[in-house]
């Protein structure tokens, strides 16, 4: 009856699901949702919250990089449209990190036009490491230059956060073609690699690497990180933050670096020719700001910036800020060298 007055109306029924029908609609329900992300990406992705976290995972792929020992399918987010008439702005991570590490700066440098790309440092984020690589200095300088020489080809803005910054020094010393201008924010680069963790035995230090994966302590670098962040999102950028770790070569990877003594460039700083940036979040708990002093001064060719009420990560907290500073100093032609005995280059923004 219900059917047929609703037919005179001219109104469709709902089509009634039952059995096996119902079990088909769930599933493609299922399929269509899982289709928002590449298959390679932990199943976790799916618990996360953050819009712009889910945004750029969906963007995130694999592209053939040839090393010395064989084929790596290396995890990135590649720009909408690529130009040879701009330099590309290159985006790395910090230590044990990933690509999803600037979901919310990515998007706003992209929308001013520039080309930019977020690549995955070999050994962290999202790359196919079944036959596993080294993962030591060289072997990730290597895979830098690999992916830049087959996929950029142009001189780039490097731009590398916390070791990420150490990565970008050592890769510009090495291969001054390849980087046109750098850009360091709350550098980490005075650490003499990673001491004597490269001594521990490999039983220990796997027993260390798994507690750097725990929920726990994640929670609570996290918490560190950013100063009074209400804990559902706390818990939320955590998940963001370990969802590399999930990976089943994650252990191997982190064990192979640090045994292999990590990344020491204190005495290659003097040797970086470009021009750089440095960034420096005013309220960093990680690394004293003295320390983003000491490098403009050890840079040949530097200026330096603060972003007040800022902690470790500013691309994450203040990706405003950061965007703006990243574009006006791409975008400047500036001559001058930095003094690097004044700290009058600092401006504070709001």
């Amino acid at each position: 009856m219900l059917t047929m007055l609703s037919a005179r109306a001219g109104v469709v029924p709902p089509p009634i699901l039952i059995g096996h029908n119902v079990k088909f609609s769930i599933s493609r329900r299922l399929r269509i949702r899982a289709a928002e992300f590449p298959d390679f990406l932990p199943k976790q992705v799916e618990n996360i919250k953050d819009s712009s976290a889910r945004k750029l995972a969906s963007r995130i792929e694999r592209v053939p990089v040839n090393l010395s020992k064989g084929c790596v399918l290396s995890s990135c987010v590649k720009p909408k449209e690529q130009t040879e008439a701009k330099n590309p702005v290159v985006l790395l991570h910090g230590f044990d990190s990933s690509c999803l590490e600037w979901r919310y700066t990515f998007p706003m440098l992209e929308e001013a036009g520039l080309e930019t790309w977020a690549v995955d440092i070999l050994g962290w984020g999202f790359s196919d490491l079944e036959r596993l690589p080294s993962c030591d200095v060289a072997s990730k300088r290597d895979h830098l230059y690999q992916l830049w020489s087959t996929y950029i080809k142009r001189p780039m803005v490097l731009v590398g956060p916390s070791l990420g910054s150490a990565v970008a020094i050592d890769f510009s010393v090495k291969y001054p073609e390849a980087v046109y201008k750098l850009v360091l924010i709350d550098a980490s680069v005075y650490a003499e690699g990673t001491g004597n963790l490269a001594t521990l035995p490999k039983a220990v230090a796997y027993a260390g690497v798994y507690l750097l994966k725990s929920v726990p302590l994640r929670l609570y670098a996290t918490s560190l990180t950013f100063n009074g962040l209400p804990l559902n999102t706390c818990i939320d950028w955590t998940n963001i933050g370990r969802l590399h770790c999930l990976l089943p070569w994650w252990e191997d990877a982190t064990v192979n670096f640090m045994i292999s003594g990590g990344y020491n460039v204190v005495a290659q700083i003097e040797h970086v020719k470009q021009k750089t940036l440095i960034i420096w979040g005013e309220d960093d708990q990680i690394i004293d700001y003295k320390l983003g002093v000491r490098l403009h001064c050890e840079l040949p060719n530097a200026i330096i910036r603060q972003i007040p009420k800022c902690g470790h990560i500013p691309h994450v907290e203040k990706p405003d800020a950061v965007s703006k500073l990243i574009m006006d100093f791409i975008h400047s032609d500036q001559s001058q060298r930095a003094n690097p005995d004044s700290v009058s280059t600092i401006s504070v923004l709001v």
